[in-house]
């Protein structure tokens, strides 16, 4: 039986949600992952600097048209007066949910003392949580990782010091700052932090098939899980989680004519919403994460890469999967 997940006064269709990341988590494609079966899907970090906010890229960022409730928005920095200001403008504009960004190992953002950086200074982490709660009346929740390092699991604590400040949900990431994205995330700080809190959990790391998503939810006791990487190219893993952790069978491979519908959805979805000049660029990390697992050479995703025009795309994966149905080996 599927978990309950709450935030706030938010009851989420289900406990899947898609974790916030920089240059994926755009509008189309949180979009296609609710649509897709996901319960909640997180914007990509916006800087909690709102005089930065005139780029194309923040405003893209901070586009919420069309998306179903509730909306959560994620903001990133080091200063709890800022933060503060950001979260209450965002609310303004029509997020619903904010979630504070103390994950992100990048080191463009943990060398401006954000993100993950955070975890390191826990009375600044206070007076930030207090702060963001403080000046917006909807739900604040925050992102964090284990630690900073595998000596600093503080995790636990922030947790503690999280609800007591008024955070109404936890997502953990089951590795430190300094792991990055490397070796294998573990889940027994999150148990320890479920333990310690009773606002909702949600655990993140490694969540790549239906088998690992219950195992992780029945080990850690969480109230539900991020998906992140796993969702880049399949979009479709949630629906597959969901039908898992309901029935304990597997739903059947998604058939070509499905993927390639998917995908060129998607890729009218960037054009749309980026322009042809950016969205031709954009579209192109996408489809080869679509195609991994299809074009082991790289050598139609070299050929895409070249192409600029949205038409020469659309074409370009059409005559693909044509080729893919009629067997065809693509070459150099």
């Amino acid at each position: 039986m599927l978990p309950t997940a709450k935030i706030g006064p938010y009851t989420l269709p289900n406990p899947l949600i898609v974790a916030p990341m920089a240059g994926v988590t755009d509008r189309p494609f949180r979009l296609l992952c609710r649509n897709m079966g996901a319960g909640l899907a997180v914007s990509e970090m916006v800087i909690a600097d709102s005089k930065l906010w005139h780029t194309r890229k923040s405003r893209t960022r901070m586009d919420h048209a069309g998306e179903p409730e509730p909306r959560s928005v994620q903001i990133a920095g080091g200063d709890p007066e800022m933060l503060a200001h950001a979260a209450k403008l965002n609310a303004e504009y029509g997020a619903q949910i904010i979630d504070i960004n103390m994950g992100c190992p990048a080191k463009k953002v943990c060398n401006k003392a954000a993100g993950s950086a955070l975890m390191k200074d826990e009375c600044l982490v206070r007076e930030i949580l207090e702060a963001v709660v403080a000046a917006v009346d909807i739900p604040v929740t925050l992102k964090m990782r284990t630690g900073w390092d595998r000596e600093h699991r503080n995790a636990p604590l922030i947790a503690r010091m999280a609800e007591d400040a008024g955070i109404q949900a936890l997502a953990v990431h089951g590795r430190t700052r300094k792991d990055a994205y490397k070796g294998d995330a573990e889940y027994d700080t999150i148990a320890e932090v479920k333990s310690r809190v009773s606002i909702p959990v949600f655990a993140n790391g490694d969540v790549t098939s239906p088998e690992k998503a219950k195992q992780v939810l029945q080990y850690t006791g969480a109230d539900g899980l991020l998906i992140g990487r796993a969702a880049q190219g399949r979009p479709w893993i949630f629906r597959e989680i969901l039908h898992f952790l309901e029935t304990g069978k597997h739903l059947p491979v998604p058939p070509l004519a499905e993927v390639e519908q998917i995908l060129t959805q998607h890729l009218d979805a960037l054009h749309r919403f980026y322009g042809e000049f950016m969205g031709v660029r954009i579209a192109r990390k996408h489809v080869g994460w679509y195609l991994q697992s299809h074009d082991e050479s790289r050598q139609f995703r070299k050929r895409f890469n070249a192409l600029d025009e949205a038409a020469e795309q659309r074409d370009s994966i059409q005559q693909y999967f044509a080729g893919l149905r009629n067997g065809e080996v693509f070459a150099a």
